[in-house]
């Protein structure tokens, strides 16, 4: 798509966690530096977790990798090397030139999968630290640490200085620089698109990525006015305890390992608790909040990621006709993993505020919508969730990179004087790369083992092969960092020698150069996550490996068959099991033993996926589905649906020489209740009224109903010349006829309704006074009655579920309704009632009727609306009139406030026209 105009496009408000942007402060003058307390030591090296005095001073944390191929000693572990600045692989700031230009370009490249610190105290800027020490509130089983934790703990301001001194120090000058922290992909994306003219004006919403506690008033102001007049951002100030309370102990403790499929089952476990619900309360609702406040009309709104689900929900209840997106970035998890969140009937009404809920794969589109249906009991169809008052569209869409920019960030000089230095150093070698959070769902443990079963297993490679692992994580995992010392020290033992170390684990973060420069030379990239969204990664790798500027050429990727990115390959990487441990091993052998045509093969099948699924097509192809489902959506809304003209409906019917009339009985014609009740009640008006509309000739009427054939003609009983649609479209009874037409085989229908029976009497029994309602051609499983109704409506969903999944071969649904489950058959509704009866029942298109009228309250009315639509735009019916009874968004073409009152009025003046002004 070419450039468009900017001015034409809608402004697009981008809500995630952190700007963009951020402030790095000037550092303080000297009386105050010579106040603050010492630098806060730096994180132990791995290997030394466990030993006495292994303590690091934080300007010589490790060494680099060249520093130790030219070493004399012998290797130690790697982990406890020293980093010079001048080496290879330092955790200092990246280069000015290229990531903090002063004025710096908005629109620079960040690293698209960020692994450093995102709540302040990072290396790179000097900003304040967070003042929220202790949890927000303590679990009953720490109840009494916490007290005694209360009497002992000092909540001294961070850094030793009096508040007073603290303060002064954030007054001093700050410049506004590119984040490292937060979601770099979607950064890169939406200034991709941008650049590309597929995207007009955006603003941002989100936090400044630091603690704001300390800032005086003045400088907040200060901040937040400059960003939003110089960078189009709308900063967010919360507390330091809501924020605490919200990422630390919410996000990270809760929804991200139960995203990732990781339960925490220990007695202290937060994962059950809700002592943090209130924090992650507060803070989307200030998100919420700051984009109410600042929408415009025709504003386009979108939500991203995990740390604002409840977002959606609560901006949709003060915009309720606001264009509405969310994107997971993240994994969703299959509903039995989703269920043990204690707030997830929360968190999913949160999400589905919005008219577009998008994931990175398919699996976990299905997820939320199979999770959905069975946790608070809504019908989940193949495009989204039907809920009573409009349509959530559930899509999937992997995100990309933007190619150009990473090949060109390739030709800086520094990262060819790198390639050139280390391809020196390692001639001969075979590189095997990786970047991984330190935390328990990246798989670094699992890598290591098989890195280690490698060389135990293939001894053909010693001295040949070194795994490069920089590991980051800015929360320390005890148990996992001393599991992984524990291999690096046995690998270190078993197999480095003088001159070859196999294994370099380097925990901190590289710079971007670096980064680069690691894709660029490797000779294989290695990932194995336990579950990912979508590691991105692996699309820098493949655009590294493009053999130009002096890399490598087409190095093959071990990619974890649970991440979202091996969905998309195809089979193009070498898919992998993180636990299965031989397998991993054979995965780096099979990389390191193919030859060059099956690499360039593979390389040149994943190159076309990076280039064609790249950040901006990814950003432009998700605001083209929101604008198309926020006009549908929009199109249904009973508020945007005109009401019924009778002046127009009694000219469509006086210009039309035969006419059709499909009306829904239940709710439409007269209202719900029992067969006996309905017959007893059925005004005598609904007789009369049919009656005078086939009085004419010209007029062919038919009642619908998900009632039975026998029910149906006990009400009809007075009527017997009406044509009848019973059990939803199964069965039909033409007018002035006695044999009723069945849709479906018999011993097919028994043959399911059997397995349903079967399959359902698990859930009657666990559903006090719930009931099996059978009739010919459907089941109803009923729990109206029930005094546990949330308890019954989550059973019902899962039941539904069950047997959507099992059941759909022979073609058989499974849908709430109200009260109940209904189970039928895909293949037999209204639609194709109406269908039947206009194309069988008028022999030739001449006799065909030029007028038809529709009417309907439910959902199950709804195909025959579209049916009706679609006749209409094929010209196959002149006149067409829809009408809704109902409150929901519907594709009828009119609604009727005064419902069946108003109807029966409409068709009574209709039957009452006089003959001879009729055509």
């Amino acid at each position: 798509m070419g450039p468009v105009d900017e001015n034409e496009q809608p402004t697009t408000i981008v809500v995630s966690l952190f700007l963009p942007y951020t402030i790095d402060f000037e550092p303080p003058s000297v009386h105050h530096e010579e106040a603050r307390a010492p630098v806060p030591e730096a994180p132990r090296p791995l290997g030394e977790v466990g030993r006495k005095d292994s303590t690091v001073d934080a300007s010589t944390l490790k060494s680099s990798i060249l520093m130790q191929l030219g070493a004399a000693t012998p290797p130690v572990t790697p982990a406890a090397i020293d980093l010079k600045k001048d080496d290879f692989f330092t955790p200092g700031p990246p280069t000015p030139a290229t990531h903090f230009p002063k004025p710096f370009d908005p629109r620079t490249l960040v690293r698209s999968d960020s692994h450093i610190s995102e709540w302040g105290g990072g290396y790179l800027f000097n900003q304040p630290r967070a003042r929220a020490v202790l949890p927000p509130l303590e679990t009953i089983h720490e109840a009494v640490e916490a007290k005694a934790r209360a009497r002992s703990h000092s909540r001294k301001p961070t850094g030793g200085l009096s508040p007073q001194r603290r303060r002064d120090e954030w007054d001093n000058d700050w410049n506004v620089v590119p984040a490292e922290q937060g979601n770099g992909g979607l950064t890169n994306a939406i200034r991709a698109a941008q650049d590309a003219g597929t995207m007009g004006d955006v603003l941002t919403v989100g936090l400044v990525g630091f603690p704001t506690d300390e800032l005086p008033k003045d400088t907040a102001t200060q901040i937040y006015d400059k960003l939003e007049t110089e960078h189009d951002s709308l900063a967010i100030f919360v507390s330091d305890k809501d924020f605490d309370g919200h990422y630390v102990h919410f996000c990270k403790v809760i929804l991200w390992p139960v995203f990732h499929y990781v339960v925490p089952d220990h007695p202290k476990s937060k994962a059950y608790a809700d002592h943090s619900w209130v924090f992650y309360e507060r803070v989307n609702q200030a998100f919420a909040d700051k984009v109410v406040a600042n929408y415009k009309h025709g504003d386009i709104i979108w939500i991203h990621d995990y740390h604002l689900l409840l977002v959606p929900g609560m901006v949709r209840k003060k915009l309720p006709q606001a264009q509405i997106g969310f994107f997971l970035h993240a994994a969703f998890p299959s509903s039995e993993v989703f269920r043990c969140l204690a707030k997830r009937v929360e968190l999913l009404h949160g999400m589905l505020g919005a008219n577009l809920v998008a994931f990175q794969t398919h699996e976990y589109a299905h997820h939320f919508m199979q999770t959905c249906s069975r946790i608070i009991s809504v019908e989940a169809t193949e495009d989204g969730i039907q809920l009573d008052s409009h349509f959530v569209n559930v899509w999937s869409l992997p995100i990309g990179i933007d190619p150009h920019s990473v090949s060109m960030f390739r030709k800086n000089p520094e990262v060819q004087t790198m390639m050139d230095d280390i391809k020196q150093k390692y001639a001969g070698k075979r590189l095997v790369v990786a970047r991984d959070k330190l935390d328990s769902i990246r798989g670094v443990k699992q890598k290591l083992l098989a890195y280690e079963l490698f060389l135990n297993a293939y001894p053909e490679w010693k001295g040949k092969v070194v795994l490069i692992q920089v590991a980051t994580s800015d929360v320390e995992n005890k148990d996992l960092a001393i599991a992984i010392s524990e291999i690096v020290t046995r690998v270190d033992t078993m197999h480095a020698t003088l001159e070859h170390n196999p294994l370099l684990f380097l925990r901190q973060d590289v710079d971007f150069d670096t980064y680069l420069t690691m894709l660029s030379v490797a000779d294989a990239l290695m990932i194995t996550s336990l579950r990912d969204g979508m590691n991105l990664t692996v699309h820098e790798f493949v655009v590294c490996q493009d053999g130009e500027t002096g890399g490598k050429k087409h190095g093959p990727v071990i990619l974890s068959e649970f991440t979202g990115s091996s969905a998309i390959f195809d089979g193009a990487d070498i898919p992998c099991n993180p636990w299965d441990y031989k397998g991993c091993a054979d995965a780096i052998n099979t990389a390191l033993m193919m030859g060059e045509e099956e690499k360039e093969r593979r390389w040149t099948s994943m190159r076309t996926v990076v280039e064609e699924q790249t950040g901006a097509r990814w950003m432009e192809q998700l605001s083209k589905q929101l604008a198309k489902v926020h006009r549908e959506n929009f199109s249904r809304d009973a508020m945007s649906i005109p009401r019924l003209s009778v002046q127009k409906l009694t000219q469509a019917y006086q210009s039309s020489h035969k006419r059709l009339f499909v009306l829904d009985y239940e709710g439409t014609l007269a209202t719900w209740g029992n067969v006996s009740n309905t017959v007893l009640i059925s005004p005598q008006r609904v007789t009369d009224v049919l009656s005078d509309l086939m009085s004419d000739e010209r007029n062919v009427v038919y009642v619908t109903s998900a009632r039975t054939i026998e029910e149906l003609e006990m009400i009809f009983a007075r009527l017997p010349g009406v044509g009848l649609i019973a059990e939803n479209g199964s069965y039909i009874r033409d007018m002035y006829m006695d044999e009723w037409l069945a849709f479906h085989e018999e011993e097919k229908t028994n043959n399911w309704k059997s397995a349903v029976k079967d399959m359902m009497n698990y859930y009657t029994d666990r559903v006090e006074r719930s009931w099996l309602e059978e009739r010919h051609c459907s089941i109803i499983f009923h729990y109206s009655k029930t005094d546990e109704f949330d308890a019954a409506a989550r059973h019902a969903g899962e039941a539904a579920d069950h047997i959507n999944a099992v059941l759909s071969n022979q073609r058989v649904r499974a849908f709430p309704a109200k009260d109940c489950i209904v189970i039928e058959p895909m293949d037999w509704d209204k639609g194709t009632a109406v269908a039947h009866i206009f194309h069988s029942f008028f022999d030739s298109p001449e006799q065909r009727p030029s007028f038809l009228m529709v009417a309907g309250n439910d959902r199950d009315d709804e195909v025959a609306f579209k049916w009706a639509k679609k006749a209409q735009e094929e010209e196959l019916i002149r006149e067409v009139i829809t009408v809704s009874l109902g409150t929901g968004h519907t594709t009828a073409m009119s609604t009727l406030i005064n419902g069946t009152t108003g109807l029966l009025a409409a068709l009574g003046k209709l039957a009452k026209l006089p003959r001879d002004t009729q055509d």
